[in-house]
Protein backbone atom coordinates (compact mmCIF):
# COMPACT_ATOMS: atom_id res chain seq x y z
CA UNK A 1 0.00 0.00 0.00
CA UNK A 2 1.40 3.32 -0.85
CA UNK A 3 1.93 6.38 1.37
CA UNK A 4 -0.87 8.69 0.27
CA UNK A 5 -3.37 5.04 1.03
CA UNK A 6 -2.29 5.26 4.22
CA UNK A 7 -2.24 8.73 4.63
CA UNK A 8 -6.13 8.32 3.42
CA UNK A 9 -7.06 5.46 5.52
CA UNK A 10 -5.30 7.31 8.44
CA UNK A 11 -7.27 10.09 8.18
CA UNK A 12 -10.56 8.29 7.23
CA UNK A 13 -10.31 6.02 10.64
CA UNK A 14 -9.33 9.22 12.56
CA UNK A 15 -12.83 10.82 10.96
CA UNK A 16 -14.97 7.57 12.01
CA UNK A 17 -13.30 7.77 15.75
CA UNK A 18 -14.54 11.57 16.36
CA UNK A 19 -17.64 10.88 14.89
CA UNK A 20 -18.10 7.81 17.10
CA UNK A 21 -17.00 9.46 19.86
CA UNK A 22 -19.30 12.67 19.19
CA UNK A 23 -22.43 9.85 18.76
CA UNK A 24 -21.75 8.33 22.06
CA UNK A 25 -21.68 11.42 23.64
CA UNK A 26 -24.85 12.51 22.03
CA UNK A 27 -26.70 9.29 23.12
CA UNK A 28 -25.54 10.08 26.52
CA UNK A 29 -26.86 13.69 26.62
CA UNK A 30 -29.99 11.84 25.34
CA UNK A 31 -30.66 9.43 28.17
CA UNK A 32 -34.05 9.81 29.67
CA UNK A 33 -34.21 11.94 32.87
CA UNK A 34 -36.24 10.04 35.56
CA UNK A 35 -38.20 11.93 37.89
CA UNK A 36 -39.92 11.08 41.40
CA UNK A 37 -42.43 12.19 43.73
CA UNK A 38 -42.15 11.10 47.60
CA UNK A 39 -46.03 10.69 49.01
CA UNK A 40 -45.68 10.71 52.81
CA UNK A 41 -48.14 9.62 54.95
CA UNK A 42 -48.21 8.57 59.08
CA UNK A 43 -47.76 4.91 57.87
CA UNK A 44 -44.40 5.26 56.03
CA UNK A 45 -43.37 6.73 52.85
CA UNK A 46 -43.87 5.62 49.11
CA UNK A 47 -41.37 6.55 46.53
CA UNK A 48 -43.09 6.84 42.88
CA UNK A 49 -41.28 7.31 39.71
CA UNK A 50 -43.28 9.08 37.33
CA UNK A 51 -43.02 8.00 33.62
CA UNK A 52 -41.75 9.64 30.82
CA UNK A 53 -44.03 7.77 28.03
CA UNK A 54 -47.15 9.78 30.09
CA UNK A 55 -45.94 13.22 29.15
CA UNK A 56 -49.48 14.85 30.21
CA UNK A 57 -50.02 13.35 33.36
CA UNK A 58 -46.69 13.07 34.51
CA UNK A 59 -45.96 16.99 33.78
CA UNK A 60 -49.70 17.77 35.95
CA UNK A 61 -48.28 15.79 38.64
CA UNK A 62 -45.05 17.31 39.14
CA UNK A 63 -47.07 21.08 38.63
CA UNK A 64 -49.34 20.14 41.29
CA UNK A 65 -47.07 18.57 43.66
CA UNK A 66 -44.56 21.41 43.77
CA UNK A 67 -47.47 23.99 44.16
CA UNK A 68 -48.29 21.54 47.48
CA UNK A 69 -52.01 21.03 45.91
CA UNK A 70 -51.89 17.10 47.32
CA UNK A 71 -50.60 18.38 50.56
CA UNK A 72 -52.85 17.75 53.33
CA UNK A 73 -55.88 15.89 51.36
CA UNK A 74 -56.75 12.57 52.29
CA UNK A 75 -56.57 8.88 50.75
CA UNK A 76 -60.57 9.13 50.47
CA UNK A 77 -60.89 5.98 49.39
CA UNK A 78 -59.75 3.20 50.39
CA UNK A 79 -60.66 -0.92 49.80
CA UNK A 80 -58.67 -3.78 50.54
CA UNK A 81 -57.29 -6.30 48.08
CA UNK A 82 -58.11 -3.36 44.79
CA UNK A 83 -56.53 0.32 45.85
CA UNK A 84 -56.20 3.28 47.86
CA UNK A 85 -57.27 6.62 45.99
CA UNK A 86 -56.93 10.37 46.68
CA UNK A 87 -55.83 14.05 45.59
CA UNK A 88 -59.40 15.31 46.04
CA UNK A 89 -58.84 19.24 46.91
CA UNK A 90 -62.47 18.63 48.68
CA UNK A 91 -60.98 16.46 51.32
CA UNK A 92 -58.35 19.19 52.76
CA UNK A 93 -60.05 19.31 56.36
CA UNK A 94 -63.43 17.71 55.36
CA UNK A 95 -65.50 16.81 58.60
CA UNK A 96 -66.05 12.89 59.46
CA UNK A 97 -68.24 11.41 57.11
CA UNK A 98 -68.24 13.83 54.51
CA UNK A 99 -68.86 12.19 51.48
CA UNK A 100 -65.67 12.63 49.05
CA UNK A 101 -64.75 11.85 45.46
CA UNK A 102 -66.05 14.64 43.16
CA UNK A 103 -63.33 17.18 43.69
CA UNK A 104 -60.86 18.56 41.17
CA UNK A 105 -58.51 21.41 39.85
CA UNK A 106 -61.36 22.07 37.57
CA UNK A 107 -59.86 20.19 34.08
CA UNK A 108 -59.44 17.16 32.85
CA UNK A 109 -56.25 14.97 31.40
CA UNK A 110 -56.86 13.41 27.75
CA UNK A 111 -56.02 9.80 28.37
CA UNK A 112 -52.77 8.20 27.71
CA UNK A 113 -52.88 4.52 27.45
CA UNK A 114 -49.81 2.23 26.64
CA UNK A 115 -50.13 -1.48 26.30
CA UNK A 116 -46.82 -1.78 28.89
CA UNK A 117 -47.97 0.13 31.57
CA UNK A 118 -50.67 -2.03 33.46
CA UNK A 119 -52.10 -2.30 36.87
CA UNK A 120 -49.65 -4.49 38.73
CA UNK A 121 -49.33 -3.91 42.37
CA UNK A 122 -47.91 -0.31 42.95
CA UNK A 123 -49.10 1.01 39.70
CA UNK A 124 -50.06 4.85 40.04
CA UNK A 125 -52.76 5.47 37.87
CA UNK A 126 -55.18 8.41 37.62
CA UNK A 127 -59.14 8.07 38.59
CA UNK A 128 -61.58 9.29 36.24
CA UNK A 129 -65.42 9.74 36.01
CA UNK A 130 -67.34 7.09 34.37
CA UNK A 131 -67.75 6.17 30.57
CA UNK A 132 -71.57 7.42 30.15
CA UNK A 133 -70.29 10.79 30.96
CA UNK A 134 -67.05 10.25 29.92
CA UNK A 135 -66.56 8.62 26.51
CA UNK A 136 -63.21 9.49 26.31
CA UNK A 137 -62.02 7.84 29.50
CA UNK A 138 -59.99 11.45 30.01
CA UNK A 139 -58.55 11.36 34.02
CA UNK A 140 -59.31 13.55 36.52
CA UNK A 141 -57.17 16.72 36.63
CA UNK A 142 -55.66 15.53 40.13
CA UNK A 143 -57.46 12.30 41.80
CA UNK A 144 -55.26 9.52 41.39
CA UNK A 145 -54.75 5.59 42.78
CA UNK A 146 -52.41 3.34 44.10
CA UNK A 147 -52.89 -0.20 43.13
CA UNK A 148 -53.05 -2.93 45.64
CA UNK A 149 -54.65 -5.73 44.37
CA UNK A 150 -54.10 -9.62 44.45
CA UNK A 151 -52.49 -12.41 43.02
CA UNK A 152 -54.67 -14.17 40.11
CA UNK A 153 -53.59 -17.64 38.38
CA UNK A 154 -53.80 -18.32 34.65
CA UNK A 155 -57.72 -19.75 34.64
CA UNK A 156 -58.83 -16.39 36.47
CA UNK A 157 -56.74 -13.99 33.88
CA UNK A 158 -58.43 -15.89 31.07
CA UNK A 159 -62.01 -15.18 32.19
CA UNK A 160 -60.95 -11.38 32.69
CA UNK A 161 -59.09 -11.60 29.21
CA UNK A 162 -62.77 -12.76 28.15
CA UNK A 163 -64.86 -11.10 30.58
CA UNK A 164 -63.47 -7.64 29.81
CA UNK A 165 -62.33 -8.20 26.56
CA UNK A 166 -58.63 -7.32 27.61
CA UNK A 167 -55.52 -9.11 26.00
CA UNK A 168 -52.40 -10.05 28.86
CA UNK A 169 -48.86 -10.34 27.30
CA UNK A 170 -46.72 -12.80 28.72
CA UNK A 171 -45.24 -10.37 30.96
CA UNK A 172 -48.39 -9.19 32.56
CA UNK A 173 -49.31 -12.89 33.09
CA UNK A 174 -46.48 -13.35 34.98
CA UNK A 175 -46.56 -10.04 37.08
CA UNK A 176 -50.46 -10.45 38.39
CA UNK A 177 -49.61 -14.22 39.38
CA UNK A 178 -46.43 -13.45 41.39
CA UNK A 179 -47.11 -9.57 42.09
CA UNK A 180 -50.35 -9.25 41.43
CA UNK A 181 -52.49 -6.14 40.74
CA UNK A 182 -56.19 -4.91 39.04
CA UNK A 183 -55.69 -6.68 35.83
CA UNK A 184 -59.27 -5.80 34.66
CA UNK A 185 -58.53 -1.86 34.87
CA UNK A 186 -55.81 -2.65 32.14
CA UNK A 187 -56.36 0.28 29.31
CA UNK A 188 -59.56 1.88 30.88
CA UNK A 189 -57.56 4.64 33.53
CA UNK A 190 -54.18 5.50 32.72
CA UNK A 191 -51.37 4.67 34.63
CA UNK A 192 -48.86 7.03 34.89
CA UNK A 193 -46.03 5.83 37.87
CA UNK A 194 -45.55 2.90 39.60
CA UNK A 195 -43.82 2.69 43.37
CA UNK A 196 -40.55 1.53 43.47
CA UNK A 197 -40.16 1.67 47.61
CA UNK A 198 -42.60 1.31 49.95
CA UNK A 199 -44.99 -1.09 49.04
CA UNK A 200 -45.68 -2.28 52.23
CA UNK A 201 -46.71 1.01 52.90
CA UNK A 202 -50.05 0.41 50.66
CA UNK A 203 -50.99 -3.21 52.23
CA UNK A 204 -50.94 -0.74 55.63
CA UNK A 205 -53.30 1.70 54.29
CA UNK A 206 -55.29 -0.73 52.28
CA UNK A 207 -56.38 -2.43 55.55
CA UNK A 208 -57.52 0.37 58.25
CA UNK A 209 -61.25 0.82 59.53
CA UNK A 210 -63.57 2.98 56.47
CA UNK A 211 -66.91 4.45 57.02
CA UNK A 212 -69.56 2.51 54.61
CA UNK A 213 -68.19 4.92 51.77
CA UNK A 214 -64.70 3.28 52.18
CA UNK A 215 -63.48 6.56 53.73
CA UNK A 216 -60.96 5.68 56.96
CA UNK A 217 -62.66 6.84 59.95
CA UNK A 218 -59.53 7.98 61.01
CA UNK A 219 -57.89 10.43 58.32
CA UNK A 220 -54.76 9.29 56.11
CA UNK A 221 -53.08 12.04 55.12
CA UNK A 222 -50.23 12.88 52.89
CA UNK A 223 -47.54 15.25 51.53
CA UNK A 224 -46.22 14.67 48.04
CA UNK A 225 -42.98 16.62 47.11
CA UNK A 226 -40.89 15.73 43.98
CA UNK A 227 -37.82 14.40 45.57
CA UNK A 228 -35.69 14.01 41.75
CA UNK A 229 -35.41 15.28 38.10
Amino acid sequence: MNRKKLTFLAFFLMIFSFSFAQNANSQEGKKEKKTYVLIETSYGNMKILLYNDTPLHKENFIKLAKKGFFDGLLFHRVINNFMIQGGDPKSLNAPKGQMLGNGGPGYTIPAEFLPHRFHKKGALAAARQGDAVNPKKESSGSQFYIVQGQRFNEQQLKAIAMQYKKTFSPEQIEIYKTIGGTPFLDNDYTVFGEVVEGLDVIDKIAIVQCDPNNRPIDDVKMKVRVIEE
